[in-house]
């Protein structure tokens, strides 16, 4: 059973991002004196009262902005307000009720929705004298809170909560495969994650740069349960010139922390990247699963070989993932993205295989016949046997007479050995030599 989602809605600089932050215990929107800076709809589990239930974070609402950035985040609040099962409407306490406040009342009360009204900015006793004339919004009793002082939190989580089912109480979330979507900006995430949510659910625009954060949508596809990241596109260095996008790329690392499986997207006109490759590192480094999505595949001239001749070069260009299936999508005509989740499963059963001891040492044995481990000093290496101790990624003990002595390429050597005889296409191997002690 989905958690109850709560949205909040305000217009710019009322303080949502800080708030959001607070009550999802850590930091995930970006929180920054310039309007606007909340471009898209963020997620968070929060808890209360053993209640657990979705934050969305919308962009600032300011329903008469004639700028094209400002009317996109009023649609993605229409679409949040469409979701949400209760409205957290943001309002501020120190410069009163303004005609952008009384339109965005006037649409949530065209919603239907159960709408809770908090005065933030009220950070002592004497300013909340402040908070009757909010009543004139009728939109029921206004909750006095500062969220930068964490002041009234409390009683807003209940009246909010009081909204919820009391069937909402139980839920767990082991059987949720969690995919990041990651790569560069422009590659085209946003548009690949509209495809396979089947909604315009993240703003695409040819900003670059337009998905500054990294934005959690649940799916349920045949019975299966997802959660896709979209995280802001990761830039070079050089690039990182405002401190938001340096937060975006510490968020995309932990979307990629954060996920079962990466979809790393690349441009396939520009084909790979240094920055690509980079990316790449990080979800190998971080030993996620993942799947190469060659994206705007429609803008290639093609010939015969084409897709060989490009499959060639990224096993060259990322030459430490040849684990990784590669797939040729074009996210704006759709082509071959209905396979994506198909191929997410099977690359999800590889991450959590589980091989047997018996059936390794087997493995083992019959790899050490095919090619003696090697010496070093007069002294070889000696494997007497191996476990695996962990999935995400399939992790392997071998208990040997030195680790000094197993060689990096040998290691190599057992890693592809166990791809041949096991599959595991598509995740990250880990193998960690132990000193069997007597």
């Amino acid at each position: 059973m989905p958690k109850p989602i709560v949205a909040i809605v305000g217009r710019p600089n009322v303080g949502k991002s800080t708030l959001f932050n607070q009550l999802a215990g850590r930091r995930i929107s970006i929180v920054e004196d310039i309007p606007g800076v909340t471009r898209d709809r963020i997620y968070a589990d929060s808890e209360w009262l053993n209640y657990k239930f979705t934050m969305i974070d919308t962009g600032g609402l300011d329903p008469d902005s004639q700028d094209e950035l400002l009317r996109r985040i009023k649609d993605q609040a229409e679409v949040a307000i469409e979701t949400a099962d209760v409205i957290l409407f943001i309002t501020d306490g120190k410069e009163g009720i303004t005609p952008t406040d009384r339109d965005v009342a006037e649409m949530l009360r065209k919603s239907k929705k159960p709408v809770v009204l908090a005065v933030n900015k009220l950070d002592t006793l004497e300013e909340e004298a402040n908070l009757y004339e909010f009543y004139n919004l009728a939109i029921g009793d206004p909750v006095p809170i500062s969220a930068s002082h964490k002041r009234g939190l409390g009683d807003l989580l209940d009246r909010i909560v009081a909204h919820f089912d009391p069937k909402d109480l139980e839920e767990d979330d082991d059987d949720v495969i969690r995919i990041a979507v990651v790569g560069k900006p422009n590659a085209g995430k946003s548009s690949l994650v509209n495809q396979i949510l089947g909604e315009e659910r993240v703003i695409v625009s040819h900003i670059p740069g337009t998905t500054r954060d990294a934005i959690d949508t649940p799916l349920e596809v045949d019975g299966q349960r997802y959660v896709i990241i979209d995280t802001a596109g990761i830039r070079r260095k050089s690039r990182i010139d405002h401190s938001l996008e340096r937060y975006s790329v510490l968020r995309a690392l932990s979307a990629i922390r954060r996920c079962d499986i990466a979809l790393i997207v690349i441009d396939a006109v520009h084909e790979v990247t240094e920055q690509d490759t980079k990316i790449a590192g990080l979800v190998h480094e971080e030993g996620k699963g993942s799947i190469i999505v060659m994206n705007k595949w429609d803008l290639v001239e093609k010939s015969t070989d084409t897709m060989n001749k490009y499959r060639k070069r990224l096993a060259e260009s990322l030459a430490f993932m040849t684990y990784a299936p590669s797939i040729f999508i074009s996210a704006k005509t759709g082509q071959r993205v209905n396979r994506i989740l198909e191929l997410v499963n099977y690359v999800y059963d590889q991450y959590t295989f589980r091989i047997s001891t018996g059936v390794l040492n087997e493995c083992l044995a019959e790899a050490i016949a095919m090619n003696e481990p090697p010496s070093d000093k007069g002294r070889r290496l000696k494997i007497f046997y191996g476990t695996q101790v962990s999935v995400k990624p399939p992790t392997f003990v071998l208990f040997v007479n030195d680790p000094e002595l197993m060689h990096y390429s040998y290691e190599r050597y057992l890693e592809n050995y166990f791809r041949k005889t096991f599959g595991l296409e598509g995740t990250p191997v880990r193998i960690i030599a132990r000193e069997k002690t007597r």
